[in-house]
């Protein structure tokens, strides 16, 4: 006797339906999955067998033989337990469930060998990819049913245990669906971290607020112990709050790589990450055997800090280079291809040179002029090119280190959240949520300039050598401005500051 159940295979940030078959025929007994399975739904078997002993069920003496369909796609990972042991018990016949429902159900969990059911990476990318295609009740693991929750239309049952399934199927002891709990993206977490302690460095600080509001790259230079990295980690603190859409595409990313708390079943808090400087391009872009995401997917809608950018192997920091134009990053395997999103604020601080007291005018610096250029020509043109904001971040003297008040994270988190909503209403319906995201046609829509504005730009490109790409990040930079003033006219101050703000080719390299 066969039977059928259903599950899915998570290919990158997408799911496919998979059909779990079971045949039971007479032999000596023996349990065979077939399908391309790896070592962990090979392993499945002696999971399942256990589990519906100490759940008491009878485990069938004689031939069984799964097939995961289609056949010749990659399954990995225990999530296909529960499946299995749905489609043996189907067809040994200790239960009975009309194909219709059975064609309309996913099934999806690892079995402990107790019978309990432990949750699983991946059900957001499953949910989001299958609704569309019949499937209306999902039979998880508890833990993982808040996150399914996310994605309305399902009927979701939290399953704790195999046993309280076979009630289930069998009508004899029905599970509650899971009731969906509505989503709050305020957050009470408390930080040590505030721009008001960050003193003396008004000009880096303005040039955070305009990267925050318009979702910009940024580069700080600057000798040790001048404000980087309390820069950078009080940088969290201003940011605006994630729109649905975007939680949505974080939580996904998460979610397959396997990060998304138990707790918590949606990412709210945009993701600050922040890779050591020994890391591999492998670790920085994603990839692996079966393709997994990186860290510049990983800080999707959120931030990539690298601190002390050029103690990155060079080879490390070309791999940034494609995704920081195209907002994503395609990782290439003999498996396939897979395609992850990228679209996160590139936030990095340096230090001038090898000792970082180079124009010190303690007079420190003991590095030699080709140390110096070594050193800096550790990132390419090219790479400084794509960063939108170059702040210099200087020494700061006592007395303003003393005596300097500044504003607090939740008023310029108040400004940076005014100009966001401007860009959402701006980009309602086009796929993008900040200026930084716009392309070349969209420019020419939002970003008409006047034309002491446009001579500002054209003296830039004939005798600054502002490249093309430079041009357009200037004028995506010009928007963010007078969005942060609450202007839809941009004015030639504005692209003035922008401009301030682009590398000096001339100067450092």
């Amino acid at each position: 006797m066969s039977s059928k159940s259903y599950s899915a295979a998570v290919i990158g940030l997408n799911a496919e339906l998979v059909e779990v078959e079971a045949d039971i025929s007479l032999g000596l007994p023996n349990f065979t999955v077939v399908g391309l399975p790896d070592t962990a739904v090979q392993e499945s078997r002696e999971r399942i067998r256990a589990a519906l002993k100490n759940s008491g069920i009878l485990f069938p003496k004689t031939k069984i033989t799964v097939n995961l369909a289609p056949a010749d796609l990659k399954k990995e990972g225990p999530s296909y337990d529960l499946p299995i042991a749905v489609s043996i018990l189907l067809a040994s016949g200790d239960f009975k469930i009309p194909i219709t429902e059975i064609e309309k159900s996913l099934f999806a969990g690892e079995l402990a060998l107790d019978g309990a059911l432990r949750p699983v990476h991946g059900i957001l990318p499953v949910a989001l990819s299958l609704k569309d295609k019949g499937i209306e009740t999902l039979y998880l693991p508890e833990p993982n049913a808040a996150e399914a929750g996310l994605v309305p239309g399902f009927n979701i049952l939290p399953v704790k245990n195999l046993a309280e399934l076979v009630l289930h199927l069998k009508k004899e002891k029905e599970i509650v669906p899971y009731q969906r709990e509505e989503i709050n993206f305020t957050s009470d977490e408390e930080t040590p971290f505030n721009m008001k302690f960050v003193r003396g460095q008004g000009y880096a600080k303005r040039a955070l607020e305009i990267a925050a509001a318009g979702g910009h790259n940024l580069l700080m230079s600057g000798p040790p112990g001048s404000g980087k990295t309390l820069l950078a980690r009080s940088f969290t603190t201003i940011l605006p709050e994630m729109t649905l859409d975007e939680a949505l595409e974080v939580t996904k990313i998460w979610s397959v790589a396997g990060l998304l708390p138990p707790e918590k079943p949606l990412i709210t808090a945009r993701p600050f990450r922040s890779p050591h400087h020994t890391a591999s391009g492998i670790a920085l872009v994603g990839g692996g055997t079966n393709p997994k995401p990186g860290e510049i997917s990983l800080a999707h809608r959120g931030v990539l800090f690298m601190d002390e950018l050029p103690e990155f192997s060079r080879s490390v920091l070309e791999n940034l280079r494609q995704p920081l134009e195209d907002g994503s990053v395609s990782v290439s395997r003999v498996s396939g291809t897979v395609k992850f999103p990228s679209r996160f604020m590139l936030l990095a601080a340096r230090n001038p040179c090898p000792c970082g007291f180079s124009g010190d005018p303690s007079g420190k610096c003991r590095c030699t002029m080709p140390q110096i250029l070594k050193y800096q020509k550790k990132i390419s043109g090219p790479l400084l090119d794509r960063i939108d904001i170059h702040v210099p971040v200087p020494k700061v003297e006592f007395e303003k280190y003393k005596n300097e008040i500044g504003e607090s994270s939740r008023e310029i988190r108040a400004r940076v959240q005014r100009a966001r909503w401007r860009q959402v209403e701006r980009f309602k319906g086009k796929g993008i949520f900040t200026n930084a995201e716009m392309p070349p046609q969209m420019i020419e829509n939002f970003c008409k300039i006047d034309e002491a504005s446009e001579n500002l730009l054209r003296a830039a490109v004939t005798s600054a050598n502002l490249s093309m790409r430079g041009f357009y990040r200037t004028l995506k930079i010009s928007r963010t401005i007078a969005d942060l003033e609450d202007r839809d006219e941009i004015i030639s101050r504005d692209v003035g500051d922008a401009l301030n703000f682009r590398p000096k080719f001339d100067e450092e390299f």
